[in-house]
């Protein structure tokens, strides 16, 4: 019999685990949420999922969802992160807020030729 003591695993950050899609309908499934319907705890990753599950919109089956990575993390392909002057690092949040605010102070520019006389 064996002495050793087995440390206690750290709890998962629900964070950082994947979302995963599904491919008929396009929900996501975040560990962060759960899945209420089916009475799924939030911080449950995708992959302990029971493999009878199915999609709580649609009912497609487990096997017709697609990982698409953590909440928050920028899309796209890791080995593209570093191009793009650091456009590829923003998170699909940060980039809709670049686009559109560009698109105000544009805006705003146009409206400003009514004060030149």
């Amino acid at each position: 019999m064996s002495t050793e003591t087995i440390e206690p695993l750290e709890p998962l950050d629900p964070k950082t685990l994947d979302c995963y899609e599904c491919g008929a309908c396009g929900y996501v499934y975040e560990p962060a949420k759960g899945d209420n319907g089916s009475k799924i705890a939030s911080g449950t990753a995708f992959t302990d999922i029971a493999s009878d599950w199915r999609c709580p919109v649609c009912g497609a089956r487990k096997e017709r969802f697609s990982n698409i990575g953590p909440i928050g993390s920028p899309s796209g392909f890791k080995e593209n992160l570093g191009f793009g002057l650091g456009v590829n690092t923003l998170t699909p949040g940060q980039k809709n807020l670049l686009i559109f605010g560009a698109l105000a102070v544009g805006f705003l520019f146009f409206l400003s030729l009514y004060g030149l006389n």
